[in-house]
């Protein structure tokens, strides 16, 4: 199991990234959650097995259709926190 946070800037609020994200986390069996920040950014915790959280990584740099996403900063995380489904937060 591999856990990943993700910071994603760009016009990525506003354009229901965070509901897009986890129709996305769900169909890849990723779980976490998806959060908006104060500074305009999306944050999503995900944790699944590399095979799966690839190509969710892959989708985060793209979003949404009227999403325009400039930077995604990937931070490896310890997994020790267990989630049980993907949620917005």
């Amino acid at each position: 199991m591999k856990a990943v946070q993700l910071i994603i800037s760009g016009r990525v609020q506003g354009v229901y990234f965070r509901a897009f994200t986890k129709k996305q986390a769900i169909k890849q069996g990723v779980k976490g959650y998806v959060c908006n920040k104060v500074d305009g950014s999306v944050e999503v915790i995900a944790c699944a097995e590399s095979k799966n959280l690839d190509p969710f990584i892959n989708w985060c740099h793209k979003g949404p259709l009227l999403a325009k996403v400039k930077d995604v900063v990937i931070n490896e995380l310890e997994s020790s926190e267990v989630f049980s489904q993907f949620e917005i937060r």
